[in-house]
């Protein structure tokens, strides 16, 4: 493959990467708005943390206004005690934790993915080579950030969680889907790049070709 197409491939895989790191850490794949008695109350729950924001109102001066407190607190999720992941609630931790180590796992193949970019890169017997091992790693991130998503959207859906009832997407959410979506795309870029250029097309290899190498 030529320089060009590794140069490309590596921004794409470095945007996903950092959309991945981003997407783990945000506390807001899901967004839940309630009210209880004289507080709005606001719950982000994202693959590794809950963060609640509750504005109380309380009765103001007698012209009829009020005054606001707002209470903002995050916390690990899910907790064993705290989100009864012991009791009722014990398969939905199961299978949140999972999400969390797939998008891990899949945060780690792309990492791999643009070390082998920047070796594989430096000569021309490596850029030969090196396509394969790279759309393998970026195909294996996609497929691990899908995982997760399939089971947020499974555990949202049925409202596994009771407060997901009153849930939606949010931005970790929806950068999840971009990553594995783009990872998917960049994957099969690179296996169609990589064929044509073992092939001899110029608009692949460069001016470069390839030769066929007889045993």
């Amino acid at each position: 493959m030529r320089k060009t197409s590794y140069v490309l491939t590596f921004v794409a895989v470095l945007a996903i990467f950092v959309i991945n790191l981003l997407s783990a850490r945000l506390p807001d794949w899901l967004i839940a708005k309630y009210e209880i008695l004289n507080a709005d109350v606001t719950v982000r729950y994202g693959l590794m943390q809950r963060c609640e924001r509750r504005v109380i109102h309380l009765p103001g001066p007698s012209n009829g206004g009020r005054f606001e407190y707002t209470d903002y607190e995050c916390r690990a999720f899910p907790l064993r005690v705290s989100d009864k992941c012991e009791d009722e609630n014990s398969l939905f931790c199961a299978a949140w934790t999972s999400a969390q180590y797939f998008t891990e796992l899949g945060i780690g193949f792309a990492g791999v993915a643009l070390i082998t970019l920047l070796i594989g890169v430096s000569t021309h017997s490596r850029r030969r080579r090196i396509w394969r091992a790279v759309a393998g790693l970026v195909l294996l991130h996609a497929v691990f950030q899908l995982a997760t998503f399939a089971i947020i959207t499974e555990l949202y859906r049925k409202a596994r969680f009771p407060a997901f009832e009153h849930a939606r997407p949010g931005v970790g959410y929806v950068l999840n889907a971009i990553s594995w979506v783009v990872g998917i795309l960049v994957g099969f870029g690179v296996i169609i790049t990589g064929i044509s250029a073992d092939k001899g097309y110029k608009w692949a290899a460069g001016n470069r070709a390839y030769s066929p190498i007889h045993g």
